[in-house]
């Protein structure tokens, strides 16, 4: 079950609740009966594998063509 994090506007309190996908979303705070809201965090992205970029955005030929190019710019 996911776990909700709720920020009660009265009393400031932040508190976490287990609910399920279909539970309907807590509107007031148990303690003080303030309106509460849903927090939101930022989640991360982690790719795994060889990354998309390599796969999926160029051939093989681009790929080379950079790597050579690299190549000689570090030598001058």
């Amino acid at each position: 079950m996911p776990t909700y994090e709720y920020l009660c506007k009265q009393c400031g309190d932040r508190f976490e609740v287990f609910q399920s996908f279909s539970a309907k979303p807590v509107k007031r705070h148990e303690e003080c009966g303030g309106e509460v809201q849903k927090v939101f965090h930022a989640r991360g992205i982690v790719f795994k594998g060889s990354g998309f970029y390599v796969t999926d955005s160029r051939g093989s030929s681009s790929a080379s063509t950079s790597t050579s190019s690299d190549a000689s710019t570090s030598s001058d």
